[in-house]
């Protein structure tokens, strides 16, 4: 039976915990992730933990904040004056927004403080500075 290398094309079901237990992601109820391994569209972790599965096998893994969306940036965090909002935009923290670069490229943040004039945002990716966990199915190797 074949194992997972480098460059495959598999698809996998896929279940994302926080180490606390709570769930942020799954594919359990809908169509499996397909992916090839070495193209850099998922975290590195969860593409070496998928290296050398075969159809059918099921592991729970670990993934350092190295290997998946690494530490918490400082230099993410921005102070906005609440005028540069859109008027209708109520801030509130959790509130998520985006807004384009010079070079028409689109960036996500998310409020993390409401002040009386501005509010800081943080465009670092909501699962910085955490460990994960995944449960992992190989369901095909293409």
């Amino acid at each position: 039976m074949s194992q997972v290398k480098e460059n495959d094309t598999v698809k996998v079901h896929y279940t994302g915990k926080l180490k606390s237990g709570q769930v942020f992601d799954s594919s359990v109820d809908r169509e499996p992730l397909e992916f090839t391994l070495g193209q850099g569209m998922l975290i590195p972790g969860f593409e070496k933990a998928v290296i050398d599965m075969k159809v059918n096998d099921k592991k729970t893994v670990d993934i350092p904040m190295e290997e998946a969306y690494g530490d918490i940036n400082k230099e993410l965090f921005h102070k906005v004056e609440k005028a540069q909002l859109p008027a209708e935009i109520t801030p509130e923290v959790g509130l998520g927004l985006a807004s384009r670069d010079a070079q028409g490229n689109e960036h996500q943040f998310r409020i993390v403080e409401v002040n009386d004039d501005n509010v800081i945002v943080d465009g670092n990716h909501p699962l910085a500075g955490q460990e994960l966990v995944f449960d992992l199915e190989l369901v095909e190797i293409k």
